[in-house]
C-alpha cells in the first residue's frame, strides 16, 4: 500500500499516531470523555497525505481550459452576429458574461476529484507494474481508458448535474453523451496516455494530463453544457 500515498496512506489519508513528542500528557483523573478525545487526536484519521500540489495544479488548469472554452464559445456567437464594432467592443464582449459558477464547477472538479483521484490512480499502477516493460505499458494505457477514462466521464457529468441541480436528468445524459463522449477521447486520449507513461515523471504526470486537457475541454465543456 506504500504506493497509494505517501507513509503507507490511501490515497491522501493516512491512519497513523502522532509522533510522540507532540502528545499531550494525559492526566490521571481525566474524564472518559477527555481521555476519548485524546485517543481520537492520538489515533484518529487525519488529513495528512492529501496531494495538495497535484491538486491544485489540477484545478488550475481545468479552470484554464473551461475559461478558454468559454472564450471560444462567445466569440463562436459574436463572429456569426453582424457588426461593425470595433476591436475594443469585440474584446469587452468576449471578456463579459463570463459564468463563474460554471468556472467554479471545474476548479472544484479538478482539486476534489480529478487532481487526488488520478494521482492516487497512477501511483496504484505503478505500484502495480512498476518496470517500464512494453507488456506494462500496454496494460497501463489499457487499464487507463477502460477504467480511468469512463470514471472520469462519469464522475464529470454527475458533478456538473449536481451543482446545476439536475440529477434526475443524469441518466438521459449519460445515455444521450457518455458514450461518444468515450469514444472520441479515446482518439485523443490514447496517444496522451502512450507519452504520459514513457516519457513523463511520476510526480509530473496530473499536470501533464491536465495540461492536455485543456485541449480536451474544448469538446468535454461543450458537451457538459448542451
Amino acid at each position: 500500500m506504500d504506493a497509494l500515498g505517501n507513509g503507507g496512506g490511501f490515497w491522501w489519508w493516512q491512519f497513523s499516531p502522532r509522533d510522540r513528542k507532540h502528545r499531550p500528557r494525559r492526566r490521571p483523573n481525566s474524564s472518559s470523555s477527555s481521555s476519548e478525545s485524546i485517543d481520537l487526536g492520538e489515533r484518529g484519521w487525519f488529513l495528512a497525505d492529501f496531494p495538495l500540489k497535484q491538486a491544485s495544479i489540477a484545478a488550475s488548469l481545468t479552470l484554464t481550459g473551461d475559461t478558454v472554452a468559454q472564450l471560444r464559445d462567445r466569440f463562436v456567437v459574436h463572429a456569426h452576429r453582424p457588426s461593425d464594432s470595433d476591436d475594443k467592443e469585440i474584446v469587452s464582449a468576449l471578456l463579459s458574461n463570463h459564468d463563474w459558477l460554471r468556472a467554479l464547477r471545474m476548479a472544484s472538479y479538478g482539486f476534489l476529484l480529478y487532481g487526488p483521484g488520478s494521482y492516487a490512480w497512477y501511483q496504484f499502477l505503478d505500484h502495480c507494474m512498476p518496470e517500464p516493460t512494453f507488456v506494462n505499458l500496454s496494460m497501463k494505457v489499457i487499464l487507463n481508458q477502460i477504467v480511468l477514462g469512463p470514471c472520469v466521464i462519469a464522475v464529470i457529468f454527475a458533478w456538473n448535474n449536481l451543482w446545476l441541480g439536475k440529477l434526475a436528468e443524469l441518466p438521459s445524459k449519460y445515455q444521450k453523451d457518455a458514450l461518444p463522449t468515450l469514444l472520441y477521447g479515446f482518439r485523443f486520449w490514447i496517444p496522451v496516455t502512450i507519452v504520459n507513461f514513457t516519457a513523463i515523471p511520476l510526480s509530473a504526470r496530473v499536470a501533464f494530463m491536465s495540461t492536455c486537457s485543456i485541449f480536451w475541454n474544448f469538446y468535454l465543456s461543450t458537451t457538459m453544457s448542451k
